[in-house]
């Protein structure tokens, strides 16, 4: 009896490519968590200020902070569909990559000084559930975003991973709008 060498069956997996295990996951998700954390912590033991900016024509530095929120948002939003043009989900222009990078970046440059606000200006806070809800998640928004920038550089990413990552970041985002710059212009009126 002759064995055909082109019909060779292993019984044990073979080896994954290099740098798919799972375990390289784990860097982001502690950059994430080391992010989170020290955000917490800062905002948490630092005194805070009271005031770090304001801009003429604006009532308060809360009216500032709700505002760039908002066009934070805004830009969260373009990046969110430019996304689903990437992803063939909805028909988009050939330069929706870079309208995606582009909204992107904008996004989480006006979000920078909307944190550095709440972190130096207002610190953590927790003396009520809206207060609580967006320290925890503003802290949480800036490690996701960690790791999301840190899973670009990452080759082989299983297909869904991005797309849940950059949701979660969205969601996260959106949620900290609602408990901070909406909640400002409801309770104070847009125009102040």
């Amino acid at each position: 009896m002759s064995v055909d060498p082109n019909a060779v069956t292993q019984d044990f997996p073979s080896p994954e490519p290099p740098g798919s295990h799972p375990a390289r996951y784990l860097v982001p998700a502690l950059a994430a968590a080391a992010v989170a954390v020290a955000l917490g912590v800062y905002g948490r033991v630092h005194d805070p200020s009271g005031t770090v900016f304001n801009l003429a024509g604006l009532g308060s530095t809360i009216a500032v902070k709700s505002w760039l929120a908002t066009a934070a948002v805004f830009f969260a939003l373009v990046q969110g569909v430019s996304a689903l043009m990437l992803y063939s989900r909805l028909p988009g222009p050939r330069w929706s990559g870079t309208l995606h990078r582009w909204s992107g970046r904008a996004a989480f440059l006006i979000s920078v000084p909307v944190a550095v606000h709440c972190l130096y200006a207002l610190g953590y806070q927790s003396y009520e559930q809206r207060v609580l809800w967006h320290s925890l998640l503003g802290c949480f928004f800036f490690g996701a975003f960690t790791a999301k920038m840190l899973l670009l550089r990452s080759e082989r990413l299983p297909g869904w991973l991005l797309p849940v990552v950059g949701g979660l970041v969205f969601v996260v985002l959106t949620i900290i709008w609602l408990t901070s710059a909406l909640w400002y212009f409801r309770t104070f009126g847009v125009t102040t």
